[in-house]
Parts: structure tokens; C-alpha cells; sequence
């Protein structure tokens, strides 16, 4: 948007005749317009509004008295509408968005703007009924609590959910004006009826038509409006039947597009062109095998939904932890879920923790992902110190997570306790187990004591390694070699 020149300096103070609209304490506002046309940032009000059309803006302020109640009502929902652009852009810019973006997201979101009126109106009922207006303060105390709470109930996927927010209230505000944007029941509870709610004609909607076509039952879709209200207001031929021509497209099977949906039904809600497209190109990029689509989207259909800036950090801290490039993607095609972790809170924490016992944090990102998705305190340090309660030494501990990297995601009780038990029984030296943790990757019941007792009722005594590592063919040649000494 162009700054407008500022010659001479805008005059916000009221005509004669006219008076100011009560509250907000306009005194607080602070309108200063660049002095060229050129300048490629316009100053901000106190309120973060861009004021490069600051005129217009003051016009709807300042108004003629006397007024209609209506042409006031009129006035303060479009100036909490304002209010509403402000706390949502700020909101976006604290999640890490750069300003300019965030004001594209706030400009095509005009759904979830009036949803945050309603918010407002809902909070504030009385004070609209006294036909008050509220403050900058009272707006923000409403609708930040209620962003936060969005922002951890669909996390990378907020943006789509801002974006593609079908405005629920419309058609109540143009049946009853005494009503407007005071809904009877919730987003969810209304998101339901508008899937189960026949049509003209006794008809399902259409997206429900559609979504029955492809394979999902009528209790699926209303599981997944349940989940993700805006779902219900999506458009087929805008919105859904385009994914599932690109999923088709890709080799997804047409018979797991129902359960992509389902794990992820903001998928849908995605622009192609801006952001699925450009996604995936920077995901082949940066090694993601594009042949691999199908299998990486069934496996984990939220990795399309992250924000550019959530992978980029991602991938920036596995650069830093020493992956090359190459098997960035890799990781990213085989363990997709590793883009789900947080890299303050997951990733890092891990790196430092594993390095801290000697294992090398990128050698062990790539050979098992998972791990670092567990939390340190509650999973990695315990099985350290099962291990440390043995009499194995850090280092040894360390060494045999770089060779065996699952050795932290295995269950105590139900894998390393009865193993290691089992092992003792076996009467194998300690250093048999740093050598070869893999043992703890076999199946005690159909593996270990079978070829143990195999191996001891032959007489011969084998290393774990090649005890439990090689094939049925093979392991009976060695015994048969052993037995004979050949």
C-alpha cells in the first residue's frame, strides 16, 4: 500500500459541529505520515493500524451529531473490526510471521475477523447493550487468550485455520440484526448441523455427498468437523476435490484418502499455488525423494501444513547439528514426524542430552529420528541409568547408543528388564552387550532363548552377534562348523 504524501500534515482536530465517538482515548493516538510518497514503511498507530489511509480512517471517527443509534452501532463494530485486524496481525507477528505476511493473512481473513467480533460482542455483551464502546485494553484481554488457545489446539496449522474460517454467523446477522453475532450454541455445535442438516431438495450437503463418495461414513466427517470446525464450511470444487486430484496424482491410493483426511483435515484448507506447491518443491529441495510422496503424506499428512518459517528452523538446526543436506531429506522422507518436534523443547534438548553421554547427536538424529521426539527427563534419562545402575560406565553408554540408536525409545519393563535379566542368565561378559546392543532389538520369546537354547544343546558357544544376527541358514552352518571344527 502506498504511503500518501504528507503535505500538509493530516488535522485530526473535530470541526466545528462534529464531535468525538466516546472511549478509546483518541488523545493516545498518534498520526505522523512520512514526508515522501517513496517511503516503503508507513508509520503505525498505537495500535499497530497501518495509516496510509489514515484520512479515510480519521473520517470514520470523527462524526456529525447527531447521530441514529444504528449509524453508531454501525460505526463501533467497524471500528472494533479494525481493533480485531490489529490484535490478529500483532498475534501473528509474536508467532514468528514477518509483518507483511501477516498483514496478507489478515486481509483475506474476513471470516475470522467477525468471528472475533463475535468474540467480543459475546465477552462484552452488556457494554454493547449500553451501546459502549471498549478500549484497546478490554479488546486485547479478549481475543489474545483466545488466539493462544487456538494456537495450541492446531499449532503450525493456525494460519490455515485463520485463512479458510467460513464466517458461521453470516446468515443469522442477515435474518435478525437484534441478533447479530450472538450465536445459541458453539462453532463445533453449529459445524455438525451444517453437515448433517439435508438441504433443499432432502439432500446432504455436498461436501458431505462428496466425502461419502470417497469413501468415508457420515460419523467420520462429523468426527472430522468435531475436530477442525472450519472443515464444514470448505468448498468441494475449490477446496477438497483439488487435494484429492494432487493426492491421486502423487500415487495415494484412493482408498487412503479418507484417512489423510482425517488426520489432517486442514490439508484441505491449503492454497495450492501459495503454499502446498511451493512447500513440497522446497521439501524436494532440500532431498525429500519426490518419489516418495505417497508414502510420506499417508505416514504423516501434517508435514504439507507447517509454515515455512516452522521447517526452515527445523532444517537450519539439523544444518547446525552437522547433517548434510542429502540426508536432511532423508530423515524428513522416512520419519516425516520429525518436523512435528519442536526444536527448543524436543530437538535441542535432545542433541545436548545425547552428546553429554558421548553419542554423536547427528549421527543418531539419522538413525533414529524418534528418539528425539522423547522428553529427556521422563524417557531418556531413566533407561541411562538402568544402565548406569549396572555397573556400565557412561562411555559405554554412549557407545552403544551410536551403534544401536533405538537403545533410548525401548520400553524398561517390558524390553530392557527382562532381556538384560536373560542375559545375565546367559552369563555373557558385560562387554558382549556394548558391543552388540542390538540384542535388545530381538524378540526375547521367538529369538533369543530359541537360538540360545539351540546353541547350547549343540555344545558350542557363539558371540551375541553372530548368536542372534544371522539368518536360520547360516546360523545352523556355524553351529555345524563349530561342532566340528572345521
Amino acid at each position: 500500500m502506498a504511503c500518501l504524501e504528507a503535505s500538509p500534515p493530516l488535522d485530526l482536530r473535530p470541526a466545528t459541529g462534529q464531535r468525538r465517538l466516546r472511549s478509546r482515548n483518541l488523545q493516545s493516538w498518534r498520526f505522523s505520515l512520512p514526508s515522501s510518497p517513496s517511503c516503503k514503511s508507513c508509520t503505525l498507530v498505537s495500535r499497530q493500524l497501518p495509516i496510509c489511509n489514515a484520512q479515510s480512517y480519521a473520517d470514520e471517527l470523527w462524526v456529525a451529531a447527531p447521530q441514529s443509534p444504528a449509524s453508531v452501532r454501525s460505526r463501533l463494530l467497524a471500528a472494533e473490526r479494525e481493533e480485531a485486524k490489529a490484535v490478529l496481525s500483532l498475534f501473528l507477528r509474536q508467532k514468528g510471521l514477518r509483518s507483511t505476511l501477516a498483514a496478507r493473512i489478515v486481509n483475506k481473513s474476513d471470516g475470522f475477523i467477525e468471528h472475533l467480533v463475535s468474540k467480543l460482542q459475546i465477552a462484552y455483551r452488556s457494554r454493547y447493550a449500553e451501546g459502549r464502546e471498549l478500549s484497546t485494553p478490554e479488546i486485547r484481554d479478549a481475543l489474545l487468550p483466545y488466539l493462544e488457545a487456538l494456537s495450541r489446539e492446531h499449532g503450525d496449522s493456525l494460519v490455515e485455520v485463520v485463512e479458510n474460517f467460513a464466517d458461521p454467523f453470516s446468515m443469522e446477522r442477515e435474518a435478525s440484526s437484534s441478533t447479530a453475532l450472538t450465536p445459541t450454541s458453539s462453532n463445533k455445535q453449529k459445524a455438525v448441523a451444517r453437515i448433517s442438516t439435508p438441504v433443499s431438495g432432502g439432500a446432504l450437503p455436498e461436501l458431505v455427498l462428496y466425502l461419502l463418495d470417497l469413501g468415508m461414513d457420515h460419523e467420520e466427517i462429523k468426527n472430522i468437523v468435531r475436530k477442525f470446525p472450519a472443515f464444514a464450511y470448505y468448498n468441494v470444487e475449490r477446496k477438497i476435490k483439488p487435494l484429492v486430484g494432487l493426492l491421486l496424482d502423487l500415487g495415494v491410493p484412493r482408498s487412503s484418502i479418507p484417512g489423510i483426511i482425517k488426520k489432517r483435515p486442514q490439508l484441505c484448507g491449503i492454497s495450492m499455488s501459495d503454499n502446498l506447491k511451493p512447500m513440497m518443491a522446497y521439501l524436494e529441495n532440500i532431498g525429500v525423494n519426490k518419489t516418495q510422496w505417497s508414502k510420506v503424506i499417508t505416514r504423516f499428512p501434517a508435514l504439507l501444513t507447517y509454515s515455512r518459517n516452522k521447517v526452515e528452523t527445523t532444517v537450519s538446526f539439523l544444518t547446525e547439528l552437522g547433517v548434510s543436506k542429502k540426508n536432511i531429506g532423508k530423515i524428513l522422507t522416512r520419519c516425516p514426524h520429525l518436523m512435528s518436534y519442536s526444536v527448543d523443547d524436543n530437538l535441542r534438548p535432545t542433541a545436548e542430552y545425547f552428546r553429554s553421554i558421548g553419542a554423536d547427536a547427528a549421527s543418531l538424529i539419522q538413525k533414529s529420528p524418534q528418539a528425539f521426539g522423547l522428553n529427556v527427563e521422563a524417557k531418556l534419562k531413566p533407561i541411562t541409568e538402568f544402565f548406569l545402575a549396572r555397573e556400565f560406565s557412561i562411555e559405554e553408554i554412549g557407545i552403544m547408543a551410536n551403534r544401536f540408536g533405538i537403545i533410548h525409545t525401548l520400553s524398561l519393563e517390558q524390553n530392557l528388564l527382562p532381556k538384560y535379566e536373560f542375559f545375565l542368565k546367559m552369563e555373557y561378559p558385560r562387554s558382549e552387550l556394548v558391543k552388540f546392543p542390538q540384542y535388545f532389538g530381538y524378540s526375547l520369546e521367538q529369538r533369543i532363548k530359541p537360538r540360545y537354547a539351540q546353541m547350547t544343546g549343540s555344545g558350542v558357544r557363539l558371540i551375541l552377534n553372530q548368536m542372534l544376527s544371522v539368518s536360520d541358514a547360516r546360523f545352523e552352518e556355524i553351529l555345524q562348523k563349530k561342532r566340528t571344527g572345521v
